[in-house]
Order: C-alpha cells, then structure tokens, then sequence
C-alpha cells in the first residue's frame, strides 16, 4: 500500500541546484533520466495512477538528492583532519534531554524504562553475547548520539568556529512520555516550541536560518507530524523545523531533510578488534535454517502479509523457523540475534510503520533481509544502505505475497549456496561496521562506524548549502 504526503515543492525544478548543492534532473537528459528513474520504482511499485507515479519519483529525487552528501572524507585515510568539520554541542537546559529520562519508570505503561538508560542509554551488557552487546531500547538514538558527539573529535567550544550546530533535543522522549497519557496537544507540543524559542535568540541560529543545524530524534517522522489524531507531537511541522537536518529512524520520503540513519541494534564495538572478531564469528557461522521469522501476527491490518508469511515458514518447517514475538520471546535480545546468526534469509515485512529495528539485527548478524515493501529500507537509508539492492537483500513484492502469487520459502529455496555467500560477504564486511553505533569511548581506526559516516556526511550537506 502506498501512502505519500508531499507539496508542491517536490516538483523537479530549476532552483534544484541552489537549494539542494546538486543539480537533480537537468538539460537534455531530463527525458531519459525520468524513464530510468520510473523503470526503477516500477520494479518495487506499480503506481496505480498519474498521483502516484509523481510521488514515486519525488522519492527517487529525493534520495538522489541525499546521496549527493556523501563525504568523501568517509574513506578512512581523509577523515582524521578537523578542518572546516568543527562541530558545537548546545548546552541547552536540561529540561530538553536529560530530565525526560528521570521519569523512566513511569514512561511507559507496561515496563520500567529505567534500565534501557544506563551506560549513557546504551542499556543493560548482554554479557553472554560477548564484549560490545547492550539491551538498547529501539527509541534510544537520541542519548546514543549525543553521548557520542561530545567526544566527536572535532567539537568546538566557540560558536565561531562551528560548522555544525548539534541540538540535543530528546524530542523522541518527549513524544513518548505522553502518549499513553490524557493529555492535550498543546502539552505535547510545548517541549518542541520551548526549545525553538530557546535557539531562537541565538545568533548561531539566525545566521543561517537553522540550515547549519542538526536533530537527533529516536522515532519515526511521523510521530512528530500530527494530523487530526492524537498520536504525537507536530513538532516536525513547526515552520522554524523546515531548514534543520533531522535525524530519525524512519523518514518522510518526501522531506529531503529527514534523514534517516540505522535503528539502533544490540551491538555496539569499542574497538576495531571488536568489529573484526564479530565478522569473523559471522562469516565462519553455520547457518542451520534457510529462513527465519521473527515477528508476530496483525490480525487486525487487512494489508498485512505477516499471517501468509507465518503460515509458508510453518507450512516449510524443515527450512523455516519462527519465533513468535507475540509470546514474548522477542523481549530477549539473545532469543533474536542468535535466531538470525542460525539463518541466511531474515524475512522482514513492515510492522507498525514500514521500517524494522529487525532489518539491522539480521544484518549485523549476517543473515540476509528480505524486503516487502521498499520503504522499509530502500527509500529510506541513503547514507547507509547502497542503490544496489540486490547486493545486501531479496526484495518480494508484498503484494504478490497477499495474493498468494508467490511463495516466499520456495522462491528463497532457488538462491544458490554461492549467492548467499556472495551476499553475506558483503554485508559482513562491508556494510556492517557503518551500521553499528560504537559505545559511549569508541576509537576506530580501520572502520567509520554509522556515527561517523553520518556526521561526515552532514558536514558535507552544510558545505553544499550553507
């Protein structure tokens, strides 16, 4: 199902190379640019009519747009100098970030919060998976980060010398405190109003409109782009909000400035020996399944594929295993990622919203993801997840899937042993250090994890924009 929300401003314009620092579609080759783009999200979605087809390639703009950031100074040997990278880190009241984890155990109504927020919100060590591996809450990116970025090697004291402005903003917390309360928007809302105000009298923040500015913000966009429900806060849709970078886990597709970046998972090196010694492990596992499933039923979402998925894995019990979060056994880290370290094929279908904390735990555990719906990943992580699909996933459209067109199992049953090796090899070395956060001390010298590939890739947004 395909569900978009985007202004006027997404058309393909003129003013694209001002206001993006790239030139999206141009000249003469607009034409056959346009086609290439339309074949490509043909392959993942049929666009039902003119409405859809236009939304579709608004996506595929947008992530052109995105990938237009990447640093250079993600290889290794250029990423050491500070130069013209200084990053400042508001000391903001904090009213804005830390005092919204005092009340942890009251957070939310069915567990105590508290224990996800120790080691700097890494969580609880999972000591029987080995060094690095925490009980890390699937909302915890926004203490994750700003643990990190103040040890980034290039933050600054003096405003003058910054070329990116961290604003360490719990807005995810501040969204979540309230949800399960009787509550009227406007108190949803204040937290995100105040802290604007607050940045709004400095003169770091008048420059540049904000354009030079980041949010962390550790849930989906559209939690904080209410409509007519109660669900959320608007603060996304704030105007003051439309010239930051804003970091999430999951974005609009149709807001070039929602960036997202990596869920966080369990696994959080400290050292390059850690990242190395995990490949290692990954790479020389026997995988005992073919297929694996972790998730549970939604009975009550006519659209979703999760009871066909359920029925073909048991139906295939010799190739598939699932594990039923339903009961629970999902609560234990150690239950998932070994089920994926068994498996070479993790099925991920879209839950609540599109994208699955889950598609990083099986990357990271080696085991390759199979996509449903391209929002879960292809349309989202562009600074992070390569073009190229078919080198790290097995893309099944959902639909085919609902209407019994295909049976999953059997398709995934025609990869060939040097396939899924080919595959694996990829993921486990070449994506997987850029999808882990390091812990709260990192020092890497051979990788660049997703903290720093993100934050060399907003340096380079703000030298093409600012």
């Amino acid at each position: 199902m395909l569900v978009f929300f985007f202004e006027s401003e997404s058309k393909v314009s003129g003013d694209d190379t001002k206001r993006y620092g790239v030139n999206v579609i141009s000249g003469e080759d607009h034409k056959t640019k346009k086609e290439s783009v339309e074949e490509q999200d043909n392959n993942y979605i049929k666009p039902k009519n003119e409405e859809e087809g236009y939304a579709l390639r608004a996506v595929t703009k947008y992530l052109k747009v995105q990938r237009s950031w990447i640093s250079t100074r993600n290889k290794i040997e250029n990423s050491r100098s500070c130069e013209g990278k200084g990053v400042y880190v508001y000391e903001i009241p904090s009213k804005f970030n830390r005092d919204l984890l005092v009340d942890c155990i009251d957070m939310v109504p069915w567990t105590n919060m508290c224990k996800f927020f120790k080691n700097d919100g890494f969580g609880e060590a999972i000591e029987n998976l080995g060094q690095g591996w925490f009980r890390t809450h699937q909302y915890a990116l926004e203490p994750i980060l700003h643990s990190r970025v103040l040890k980034h090697p290039c933050r600054v004291y003096k405003e003058s010398q910054a070329k990116l402005f961290y604003v360490p903003f719990y807005g995810g917390f501040d969204v979540l405190r309230w949800h399960f309360k009787n509550v009227s928007n406007d108190v949803k809302d204040r937290l995100g109003i105040e802290v604007l105000k607050w940045l709004g009298s400095k003169e770091s923040w008048k420059r540049n409109a904000g354009k030079d500015h980041v949010f962390v913000l550790g849930k989906i966009s559209w939690d904080f782009r209410r409509n007519k429900l109660s669900w959320g806060s608007s603060f996304l849709d704030l105007q003051d909000m439309q010239s930051p970078t804003r970091l999430l886990i999951e974005r609009n597709p149709w807001e070039v400035n929602d960036i997202a970046i990596p869920h966080p998972t369990y696994f959080h090196p400290k050292t390059d020996y850690d990242i190395t010694s995990w490949q290692d492990k990954m790479t020389s596992k026997p995988r005992r399944n073919l297929i694996s499933f972790a998730g549970g039923a939604r009975p009550g979402d006519p659209n979703s594929i999760r009871s066909t998925l359920i029925d073909q894995c048991t139906l295939f019990s010799d190739q598939c295993r699932f594990l039923n979060c339903s009961d629970g056994s999902c609560d234990k880290p150690e239950n998932v990622i070994k089920l994926f370290q068994d498996s070479e094929f993790c099925l991920q279908p879209r839950g609540d919203s599109p994208t699955r904390k889950s598609v990083f735990d099986s990357l990271i555990s080696g085991c390759i993801p199979v996509i449903f719906d391209p929002y879960t990943a292809y349309y989202q992580y562009a600074w992070h997840l390569p073009e190229d699909h078919k080198r790290y996933s097995v893309y099944i459209n959902q639909e085919d899937v609902k209407e019994k067109r295909v049976n999953v199992v059997e398709k995934l049953m025609t990869k060939t042993p040097r396939q899924r090796e080919d595959m694996r090899s990829y993921i486990v070395h070449h994506l997987l250090p850029g999808l882990v956060y390091g812990d709260s001390n990192a020092k890497f010298d051979r990788f660049r994890d997703a903290f720093d590939i993100t934050f060399d890739n907003l340096i380079e947004k703000i030298n093409k924009l600012v």
